[in-house]
């Protein structure tokens, strides 16, 4: 069969050949992650990390474990979302993180209940006709907060061709001292009940998951996901097929600080409180997770798929590290070997595919 030709010019194809897809070389390293803490664990500490070695509890894996690795990630994950059909489209957004503070201080703001244990509420941003409000209210005020945010990331790169790294930059910037005015840097709390909801157990989860198929079959199936592969694979080329990449740039990013917005929701809801300093390095966690899982940071590759298994890399990692007991600092000095490795990685792939 490897000496068949197809079409003109006497090609061959040669099944030999075929790049497996990169989804599945990211999901054989995750299984590598797995096994070898899964040794080192019996090696150093005598248990397993990911199988249940207690008597009293029924199953084969650790559910706590598997509960908490997909915790971890859950709520950065959903701005990988973002960052990846940014990354997608030749962009890169550096100020999610910063959405998710101030989204979430302002957010908290309008969720806050009247009264705590019957006396007013000592956290109160604004007057009782602003508080017990409806659970909609603050997540719709969320949303909206991304969408404008993201919104002039988005027109500034389209609009006024500044590089992407810059104009979001400068959104990191302003959006964390938003997030320090905005209360004069003091925490907001006492969400209601109905808020607080929406971080609660496994919720943060079922977002992502529910987020990640949503956009898994955008990315693939609709003309907004053909038309971000188009333009990061050549942006020229697109605007020449008629495509309106300004236009579809601002989209792109709005959509990314939709989703920060979402993600600073779900976690000042999932904490009770939202303080200034949330989201710190969530956009580096998050772009990290993205080139782990395949996306290229030259754009026009990559998936949703390999953004959600590297968002499970990271949680494999940093719940190993607990697992066996090292020291917190360890885990951003892994950090930042996996994000060099990954790019390196990229790097060495476009070159072997410009060679090819």
């Amino acid at each position: 069969m490897s000496d068949q030709t197809h079409g003109l010019g006497g090609l061959k194809y040669d099944p030999t050949k075929k790049a497996r897809p990169p989804e599945l070389n990211v999901f054989l390293a995750l299984v590598a992650i797995v096994a070898i803490f899964e040794a080192l664990g019996w090696l150093f500490i005598g248990d397993s990390f990911l199988l249940n070695t207690r008597d009293n509890v029924d199953g084969l894996f650790n559910t706590q474990r598997l509960q908490i690795i997909i915790l971890q990630v859950s709520i950065v994950g959903i701005i990988g979302l973002g960052v990846t059909q940014v990354i997608i489209s030749g962009g890169i957004d550096l100020s999610s993180g910063s959405i998710v503070g101030a989204t979430a201080m302002i957010v908290m703001s309008f969720a806050q209940v009247a009264t705590v244990n019957g006396n007013p509420n000592p956290k109160a941003i604004f007057g009782p006709e602003f508080m017990d409000l409806p659970v909609i209210v603050p997540v719709i005020v969320g949303l909206i907060c991304g969408l404008i945010a993201g919104m002039i990331n988005g027109a500034l790169i389209a609009y006024t061709k500044i590089p992407p790294f810059i104009a979001t930059l400068g959104m990191m910037v302003s959006a964390r001292g938003l997030s320090k005015w905005w209360s004069n840097g003091n925490p907001i709390s006492f969400p209601t009940e109905s808020y607080a909801m929406i971080g609660k157990g496994l919720m943060p989860v079922f977002i992502f998951a529910a987020l990640a198929i949503l956009f898994h079959c955008v990315m693939t199936y609709t003309k907004y996901g053909k038309h971000c592969y188009a333009i990061g694979s050549n942006e020229a080329a697109a605007r020449m097929s008629g495509i309106n990449v300004d236009h579809h740039k601002v989209l792109v990013y709005t959509i990314a600080g939709a989703l920060a917005a979402l993600a600073a929701v779900v976690l000042s809801s999932k904490n009770l409180t939202a303080q200034a300093g949330m989201g710190v390095m969530y956009e580096l966690d998050a772009i990290a997770m993205a080139v782990i899982g395949g996306i290229s940071l030259q754009g026009g590759r990559g998936s949703i798929l390999g953004t959600v298994l590297g968002a499970l890399i990271f949680g494999v990692i940093i719940s190993g590290f607990t697992f066996l007991k090292l020291d917190a600092y360890y885990q951003e000095m892994v950090k930042g070997v996996i994000i060099v490795s990954a790019v390196v990685l990229d790097q060495w792939r476009q070159r072997s595919r410009t060679r090819g």
